[in-house]
């Protein structure tokens, strides 16, 4: 080594210093305890010794893979977990009655808004009954009841006319009538035999002296399951001058006199009275509709279908 004017030289002589040696001495010096170098800092540190010389010395680590197998089943478990999660709030019972609400919620204020939409909110189902009429204060009547019973129902109604008088004329008239709808629908092919179907016939009947009133009957029979039933509306009062007018009306050789009367006591009623319609005089007289007496005896008459039917087997 010489100094001149204090800067120090390396004599031409002096090979250049080895890296391989260089890495060597690094080596062999010790490391403080609790510093570990990372593998890029080694590296780095030994690429840069290594600069301008013709022999680079990188030393490489291997990364660490993940398994996709282990990947796999960390997704599947946090799917299984979601899942798991939707499947027990749906079964909770509270959060079911809340849902339930709501949809009651839902349907009522769309049914408020277009009263018009009830029967294709609640029509569906499993349940499929055919009406012997095609007049909606019994069809309405009818689909209102078994709805509110069974929750969904299709409801639709067949016009047929039965073999008696338009004014059939005591309970046993009531009952042929209400019958011959259905059997002449099964007869001629319209509905199929094992249809469900329920009839309603009104008809007339004295049930004190000179005390006569209107009654409707309903029949529901469902052939598939033997179940046939019977059910009658209140009874509503009619003056006996209006029956009177009706029987004078009828010829004493009627042919169908045996079941009743030619003139319904609703045309009398409709002639003689202001405002009063022969299908719905009775909300004049007694401020209740005919539809809704039909639907009170028509939804008793679903509950007690609704017993008579088996346990659904899931």
């Amino acid at each position: 080594m010489m100094e001149e004017s204090g800067i120090e030289t390396t004599p031409p002589g002096t090979p250049p210093p080895n890296p391989a040696g260089l890495a060597a001495a690094m080596s062999s010096t010790p490391i403080p305890l609790g510093i570990v170098p990372t593998p890029i800092t080694q590296q780095a540190s030994l690429t840069s010794l290594a600069q301008g010389t013709e022999t680079t010395s990188a030393i490489t680590f291997p990364e660490e893979q993940e398994d996709p197998r282990i990947v796999r089943d960390q997704d599947e478990a946090s799917a299984g977990g979601l899942w798991g999660f939707i499947k027990g709030v749906a079964g909770n019972p509270v959060v079911k009655s809340v849902l339930d609400k709501t949809k009651h919620s839902v349907e009522s204020m769309i049914t408020t808004l277009d009263p018009g939409m009830a029967p294709y909110i609640k029509s569906g189902g499993e349940l499929d009954i055919v009406v012997t009429s095609n007049k909606e204060v019994k069809v309405a009547a009818v689909r209102d009841a078994f709805q509110e019973v069974f929750g969904l129902a299709v409801v639709m109604g067949e016009a047929v006319q039965s073999n008696i008088a338009p004014q059939p004329v005591g309970y046993a008239a009531g009952l042929k009538g209400a019958q011959e709808r259905i059997d002449t629908l099964r007869r001629t092919g319209v509905i199929h035999e094992k249809q469900i179907a329920v009839s309603v016939e009104n008809f007339i009947a004295e049930l004190l002296p000179d005390k006569w009133f209107d009654i409707g009957c309903l029949i529901v029979e469902d052939p598939a399951h033997g179940i046939h039933l019977e059910a009658f509306t209140q009874a509503t009062p009619l003056p006996l001058e209006f029956v009177q007018q009706a029987q004078s009306l009828t010829p004493q050789d009627y042919n169908l006199r045996w079941s009743g009367l030619l003139v319904t006591v609703g045309e009398v009623l409709e002639k003689s009275l202001v405002n009063v319609s022969r299908t719905d005089w009775h909300l004049t007289f007694t401020g209740m509709s005919r539809r809704q007496m039909i639907y009170s005896a028509a939804k008793a008459v679903a509950g007690m279908y609704k017993k008579r039917l088996p346990p659904r087997t899931m």
